[in-house]
């Protein structure tokens, strides 16, 4: 090859990799706004779920207070919220509002679209070492169809009648019926929007998640050398394309029955009014098909939730105990077979419905199968920390608290599997105890233990440490202390819901719990205040990254530059020779992917 040839050659290489670089001079809308840069996109993700969090964790310190001081009057809740908290104590409409956008705020907004968006739209790209992802023009819709959601969300806060309440899963009838209360009316209809346009978002990301992984791997990147956190991104992704279009279908089957007339849900209703009783004309509809399709979507969305929790724990127990995860076929396999058995439990939350007991039975038995994955899971990562040589960092105690979490929270799961036994502990506090633990703490500490780790990765710069630690340790006890009295509250049927239980007798001698409770409540929320103090100085202040691999991990997001530019890698994109748990293996501690397998090496 002529000498012009290969200079030639090197030219277009080298204006490729500068493409790789920067697509164009870039404006402060189309770096910070309209980005189609994975990493900017996922921190807007981000930084959108951890405004909703306060919001959503703000609304839960609000019902506590009503909940741990039924009788007490607090001012300055009137100077904030007017006619809802008249002479200063939230009144039982607003109470339900709150409990309403509290649950749906957490479950949807932080949970699915801050954790998920967060991280897939990160790691991807940089773990299986593509340029970006597969459509950035839809990942980039997918955020602003996810932000349009979030304004609307947040528009029916303002409304005059309030926003929706119905409970977070809205239930008809009285979803259906804008009469049935304030909460049912136009805040109702913004909800089902909302809702209607967070799924576009969802199902925009998933479809962009899904094809990223199986076609952008780079070279020697095959399925089995992925981390688990791509197996666990790329199975959530797949769980929700499947089920997010059941919950559209009956958010607009609702939104149907509200406005134009028809009777999917709504059959044989009597409502009472200024002039007596009133029938409805709606014939046919059943309240109990709503039930199906919203928990045909509702129990896919717990492992929406928990399954980027897991695979993130898995990464980040394995980096820290500087040991191979125990089990990484297993691991898989049991991602897999939860994927699988999360679409064939939803049943279980209808038990109480009227449901055939024999069909219950068979709810019954998938329900408890689904606990042998998770114990499969349990296991790998216990025998992962097993005699590893640990490092205490905040990212591994979040990961190690996920774990604890994960299995106490658990546990309770395997009573309300149990139909019998689920007719008492249906809705009471034992339910809201459970699904706390379980999935909303445990995966808000997975959350926080990617954040924690990938943090340099993300800004180039560490979040406090110290911080750290207190932020952990408040939680983890705060969490614990709030959430395992309630399964006492439950088994003794106190219900979930209610706006003041000091008029009944039964429930009376829970008055001093629910006071500890609430104070616990709010000792907790304040520290994830310092959380958030700690991530936005940080970005600004923090102590800067010096290496480029500061934990000492194989996987290739630790190849690129300390803060990579668009397209992630300046030149090449590294090839991949190993499984991206080589820890602890032949006298040295790690060994990146991206180093070939030597002659002598032992097989792990």
């Amino acid at each position: 090859m002529s000498n012009e040839v290969i200079a030639h050659h090197e030219d277009v290489h080298a204006a490729h990799d500068a493409h790789g670089e920067h697509h164009h001079h870039e404006t402060f809308i189309t770096k910070y706004v309209f980005s189609q840069d994975h990493k900017m996109i996922s921190k807007q993700f981000l930084i959108t779920g951890i405004i909703w969090a306060f919001i959503g964790g703000l609304f839960s310190v609000l019902f506590r207070l009503q909940l741990g001081y039924p009788n007490a009057h607090f001012a300055i809740l009137e100077d904030i919220f007017g006619h809802w908290a008249k002479g200063g104590q939230i009144q039982p409409e607003f109470y339900y509002a709150l409990v309403t956008m509290h649950g749906t705020i957490l479950v949807f907004f932080v949970l699915t679209a801050g954790l998920s968006g967060t991280f897939a739209n990160f790691l991807i790209p940089l773990q299986i070492g593509a340029r970006d992802m597969a459509s950035p023009m839809l990942n980039m819709l997918s955020y602003w169809f996810f932000f349009l959601a979030s304004v609307v969300m947040f528009s029916s806060l303002f409304v005059q009648t309030g926003p929706a309440a119905g409970g977070w899963t809205i239930y008809p009838p009285l979803s259906a019926l804008g009469d049935a209360s304030q909460g049912s009316k136009i805040g109702m209809d913004l909800w089902l929007v909302s809702m209607a346009l967070f799924i576009v978002s969802s199902l925009l990301g998933g479809l962009n998640y899904i094809s990223t992984i199986l076609n952008l791997r780079t070279k020697g990147m095959s399925m089995t050398r992925m981390p688990l956190t791509m197996w666990a991104i790329f199975f959530t992704a797949v769980l929700g394309v499947l089920s997010f279009p059941v919950l559209l279908s009956g958010a607009i089957l609702l939104l149907f029955d509200r406005n134009l007339g028809t009777s999917f849900y709504l059959s044989d209703i009597v409502v009472s009014t200024a002039n007596g009783l009133k029938i409805l004309p709606n014939e046919g509809g059943s309240p109990i098909l709503f039930q199906h399709l919203f928990w045909f979507l509702g129990h896919p969305e717990v492992y929406i939730i928990l399954l980027p929790a897991m695979g993130m724990a898995s990464e980040i127990l394995s980096v820290n105990s500087r040991k191979p995860i125990f089990g990484y076929m297993a691991m898989v396999g049991s991602l897999f077979a939860i994927a699988i058995l999360a679409f064939l439990v939803w049943a279980h939350h209808m038990f109480v419905t009227g449901l055939n007991p024999f069909l219950g039975a068979f709810f019954v038995l998938l329900t408890l199968l689904i606990a042998v994955p998770s114990a499969i899971k349990v296991f790998n990562w216990l025998t992962t920390l097993w005699r590893g040589n640990i490092r205490f960092t905040p990212a591994m105690l979040f990961a190690i608290g996920f774990v604890s979490l994960f299995i106490s929270g658990g546990l309770t799961g395997i009573f309300l599997g149990n139909s019998a036994l689920d007719i008492h502990l249906h809705d009471t506090m034992f339910v809201v105890a459970h699904f706390h633990i379980v999935m909303g703490v445990a995966s808000f500490f997975g959350m926080f233990a990617g954040i924690y780790h990938w943090y340099p990765k993300m800004y180039g710069r560490y979040l406090n440490t110290t911080l750290g630690y207190i932020h952990f340790w408040a939680t983890i006890i705060g969490a614990y202390l709030i959430f395992w009295p309630m399964h006492y509250e439950g088994l003794a049927g106190m219900p979930r819901r209610y706006y003041d239980y000091s008029g009944w007798e039964s429930f009376k001698m829970f008055a001093g719990l629910n006071e500890f409770i609430s104070f616990v409540a709010m000792v907790v929320f304040a520290v994830q205040l310092l959380f958030i103090f700690n991530f936005f100085y940080s970005i600004f202040k923090g102590r800067k990254v010096k290496v480029q691999n500061p934990w000492g991990a194989n996987t290739l997001e630790w190849t690129t530059p300390i803060n990579p530019g668009h397209g992630n890698w300046p030149g090449e994109i590294p090839e991949v020779y190993r499984g991206a748990y080589d820890y602890a293996k032949d006298g040295r501690e790690f060994i990146p992917q991206t180093e070939p397998i030597g002659a002598n090496e032992s097989h792990h």
